[in-house]
């Protein structure tokens, strides 16, 4: 019992560890250095960025398939989790060489984008050893534990680098603040948290046996299984909606998170020290709200939850869009994270209420494909405004559209917990 309890605790910790890098590389420090202090200017470097979280999520989104299929077919998971978390953090070790000068544009968008997609791929390795580790009726305290621990650890993450580097007047070890050496150490500390922190589920963590299947066999077999999903999908036209007004809404959460640090930084001119104190305030504030909102969750259930969610985002979205000052995007700004956390929870009530008893499984797997799918369009369609019109506003502007679109498409389907509204089915 100790040894299931010590590899459950090792696995929740995996979070801990990879949360430090969206936290401090693609979110708050990094990429506002980038935009700031290595592109050419600020509009043509945040429009860089865009397209290169773009081709990564593109890539994430064809091969996740795949790599899900390895994980279902082959039955070990660590090996791979190992080999995409260890190149994760040796591309985010390399983002030290990135001086502020516009000849390692280049190098670090390539680089950048190699790290997320390891990222990304890890992830679907680590997702794939939950069902073995707990009964089903403790799926779901298990992982709420572990983002909960991935808060933590990325808030913690971004604590030490506000206080060992961006807000130290003698930055550790000797760095200095020529050619930012104390920014460009933070993705450094970042690879070292991400690689010490988790070497526990390699150890601790009981992994599931091997299948002796040829891995083209297993990526045969994994297609076929897609391939009976959506045909799944397609005779009940209510999931189908759901999950489409999903993958929109998801798009632009995600995007405004990737992008709120470098706003906050060329708009309105925090420096990096300001950037992560508001990362920090924004993650505890987004946590409150995902715990505080699964009551309501429960009271009007999940369809509800997530308009009103979507309806706060906009709002103040808006409202962030049109700021003319600092002081009016912290007021702003903190309230919004009140809502970001319970768009996303009650999101996976809402599937786990929608998906039919003996599809919840199939259902599932599509519902995380589609959190993937077009993860590339959002921050491509910011790209494009921000260079087409010369302004940052207008490209975070394009966000509201990707939340107006999902809350359109989830209106009109029938809420699941109310027993006289029923799936759709054709």
């Amino acid at each position: 019992m100790a040894d299931k309890v010590k590899g459950r605790v090792a696995w929740a910790f995996y979070d801990w560890a990879n949360s430090a890098f969206p936290t401090v590389i693609t979110t708050f420090v990094f990429a506002t250095y980038f935009t700031k202090g290595v592109a050419l200017d600020p509009i043509t470097g945040t429009a860089q960025w865009g397209w290169a979280l773009s081709i990564s999520a593109l890539a994430v989104a064809l091969l996740g398939p795949v790599m899900g299929a390895v994980a279902d077919h082959t039955g070990r998971r660590k090996p791979w989790l190992a080999f995409f978390t260890y190149a994760c953090v040796a591309a985010s070790a390399l983002l030290w060489f990135v001086k502020p000068d516009p000849s390692w544009v280049l190098f670090a968008l390539v680089v950048m984008g190699v790290a997320n997609f390891c990222f990304e791929m890890a992830v679907v390795f680590y997702n794939a050893m939950l069902p073995g580790l707990v009964d089903k009726s403790h799926l779901g305290r298990l992982s709420g534990w572990a983002w909960g621990l991935g808060y933590i650890g990325g808030l913690g993450c971004l604590t030490v680098a506000l206080v060992g580097f961006v807000q130290s007047d003698t930055p550790w070890f000797g760095l200095s603040r020529e050619e930012a050496q104390y920014l460009r150490a933070t993705p450094v500390l970042v690879a070292l948290w991400m690689g010490f922190f988790a070497l526990p589920i390699f150890f601790f963590t009981p992994d599931t046996k091997t299948v002796a299947v040829p891995l083209g066999q297993a990526v045969r077999a994994g297609v076929a299984s897609l391939r009976t999903t959506l045909g799944h999908v397609r005779r009940y036209k209510s999931i189908a909606r759901y999950l489409l007004a999903r993958m929109i809404y998801t798009d632009g959460l995600n995007t405004l998170y990737a992008f709120g640090g470098i706003y906050a930084g060329v708009t309105f001119g925090m420096d990096f020290a300001e950037i992560i104190t508001f990362g920090i305030a924004i993650n505890v504030v987004s946590g409150v709200g995902a715990f505080g909102f699964a009551w309501v969750d429960d009271w009007i259930g999940p369809k509800k939850t997530v308009l009103i969610a979507l309806a706060g985002v906009s709002v103040l979205g808006l409202a962030l869009v049109l700021a003319q000052s600092k002081t009016q995007f912290w007021l702003f700004a903190m309230p919004l994270g009140l809502f970001v956390g319970p768009a996303q929870a009650a999101s996976r009530s809402f599937m786990a209420h929608l998906a039919p008893k003996d599809m919840v499984s199939e259902m599932f797997g599509l519902y995380a494909l589609s959190g993937k799918a077009t993860a590339f369009v959002a921050p491509l369609v910011l790209a494009w405004a921000t260079l087409a019109f010369d302004s940052q506003r207008a490209g975070m502007a394009t966000i509201l559209v990707f939340f107006a679109l999902g809350a359109y498409l989830l209106w009109s389907l029938p809420d699941p917990t109310r027993p006289t509204e029923t799936v759709q089915k054709n």
